[in-house]
């Protein structure tokens, strides 16, 4: 198991907890904890994400070439953002250092046989954000005619109206930029148009 924090106490404290039930390596930084993960393939890899931007770059490489690693990552500030930021990434936990030191064997133990790692309030949060994503909105148009657009699309939308840029709206919804051209495609052809000028001018 791969414990990867900035802080040695942070990574000192979960390695007390665990070293009973499993064999803890560290790592002090993102890059570090890339490096080892990659060299080590652990079975599990506790990621601090702070720095953010380092942890939430960690989580995602890790993810991505070790798909076969889970990725739990504690913070000690929990964020819905960053939560869902983390999810995304794939991240298959999302902890508060706060968690009692006890319960990290359990958790762990639960990861490793597939289960995720969520406190209760993000998993009602993470089931509105799937439902919401189901949902879909009607738009209708100056000319009275109605188009039915999805919450991502129609989020995307309402960002496009308050003329951010394509980088700016990924930013905003922590998404990348060819997903907000692909909605803003879609859009366009809902409308019947082929620019994104020409999509505001639909709006009126």
């Amino acid at each position: 198991m791969l414990i990867a924090s900035e802080s040695e106490p942070t990574r000192a404290g979960v390695r007390l907890a665990l070293e009973a039930e499993v064999t803890c390596t560290e790592a002090a930084d993102a890059d570090s904890a890339v490096e080892q993960a990659i060299r080590d393939h652990p079975d599990v890899c506790m990621l601090d994400l702070r720095p953010w931007s380092h942890g939430l770059r960690a989580a995602t490489e890790i993810a991505k070439r070790l798909p076969s690693s889970a990725v739990i990552v504690f913070t000690a500030a929990p964020d819905e953002r960053e939560f869902f930021a983390a999810i995304r990434a794939g991240a298959t936990g999302y902890l508060p250092q706060t968690l009692d030191p006890s319960r990290l064997p359990q958790v762990v133990r639960a990861v490793l046989e597939g289960e995720a790692a969520v406190p209760r309030l993000y998993v009602r949060k993470l089931i509105e954000e799937l439902s919401g994503r189901r949902r879909r909105r009607r738009l209708v148009l100056p000319e009275q005619q109605y188009v039915d657009l999805t919450s991502r699309e129609w989020e995307i939308v309402e960002l496009l109206r308050r003329g951010l840029s394509t980088q700016q709206i990924a930013d905003e919804l922590e998404i990348s930029p060819v997903t907000v051209r692909r909605h803003l495609s879609t859009v366009e052809k809902k409308l019947g148009v082929t620019s994104r000028a020409d999509v505001l001018r639909r709006l009126g």
